[in-house]
């Protein structure tokens, strides 16, 4: 909105599913086929954490936090990212996800006033790919090219995805670090986020952990994958994805879990995190407290240069 009018539209579908499998809710195409991006990183991790890879090389619960997480290359994430790289004996030339300039606009601003350069320790996916190496150390796996589908690092992902996903097979297309990510439908999506909340699977247990405990590693400042979960306390994980995708996993007070995916059809992040608060609103799944100190990502007023009011966003439930 701009004043009392409508400027721009965006449209989100979203499916909510629960721990039969069946669908509670759902808003648009429930099947409809996206590709999962980075709201993949907890399954991917699990290959890791399954296979007995971080355990062996001693991964901390942040490092593990880290694996999952599309940080905003502050100094937390670089060196955390760089302490893996540490435990496995390797250094910066062995990733594979390339570099971009930090997420958090006050670290980008302080590698320029430095006069340095970003590397791959500042891209988002750095942990994530720390805990592919692991894997392909723990494989006695050549780490060259581990980000190829036909690595055994990456089949053994796919091989986890397979199973949470309930799908025997999907498209494969290339992420922005490089690594293999499926598409696959929305109702999917939503399964792996319900089997990563229930408890079930003590791969995931360890992840589902780690970013609950960790909140800063998944995301960071001023992002709504941190503050979210930070407030949540146990009780719900987030991640989100590029192009405005998002997978979420919430525990109820009286005991179902529900797994919910969201993707906004034009791609446009800016309204990923007030259309899942409102489907969350809708089903009531949050209480009075956690819509108090969410309630930035409830209606989100839109400021010009002057600091002024101007407009807002807003969701309309169809």
């Amino acid at each position: 909105m701009r004043g009392d009018f409508i400027e721009s539209m965006h449209v989100a579908y979203a499916v909510v599913v629960d721990g039969k499998g069946s669908i509670v809710r759902n808003w648009g195409d429930s099947h409809y086929l996206t590709c999962i991006r980075s709201s993949l990183k907890p399954f991917q991790a699990s290959a890791s954490t399954v296979a007995g890879a971080t355990e062996a090389v001693g991964f901390s619960s942040s490092e593990l936090a880290l694996m999952c997480a599309s940080h905003n290359g502050e100094d937390i994430h670089v060196n955390t990212a760089r302490g893996m790289l540490e435990k496995l004996g390797f250094d910066i030339s062995y990733y594979e996800c390339g570099s971009h300039a930090p997420y958090d606009k006050k670290s980008n601003k302080d590698l320029i006033q430095q006069s340095q350069k970003s590397t791959a320790l500042h891209n988002n996916c750095s942990g994530k790919h720390a805990g592919m190496l692991s894997l392909a150390k723990h494989l006695k796996s050549d780490p060259n090219g581990y980000t190829h589908v036909d690595h055994p690092v990456q089949q053994a992902i796919m091989k986890q995805v397979k199973t949470y996903s309930e799908l025997n097979d999907f498209p494969l297309a290339i992420d922005g670090c490089s690594a293999p990510v499926p598409f696959m439908p929305l109702y999917n999506i939503a399964l792996m986020y319900q089997k990563f909340a229930s408890g079930k699977y003590d791969e995931l247990n360890i992840l589902y952990d780690a970013m609950e405990t960790n909140p800063m590693l998944v995301a960071g400042t001023d992002r709504f994958d941190t503050d979210f979960i930070s407030i949540m306390s146990g009780r719900a994980i987030t991640k989100v994805g590029g192009e405005a995708v998002r997978g979420l996993g919430i525990r109820d007070e009286g005991g179902e879990v529900y797994g919910i995916a969201l993707k906004v059809l034009d791609g446009n992040q800016r309204c990923s995190p007030i259309a899942m608060m409102s489907i969350l609103k809708e089903l009531d799944l949050l209480s009075t407290h956690e819509l108090n100190e969410l309630k930035k990502y409830t209606k989100i007023t839109l400021k010009n240069h002057r600091n002024l009011n101007v407009g807002s966003i807003e969701v309309e439930m169809m």
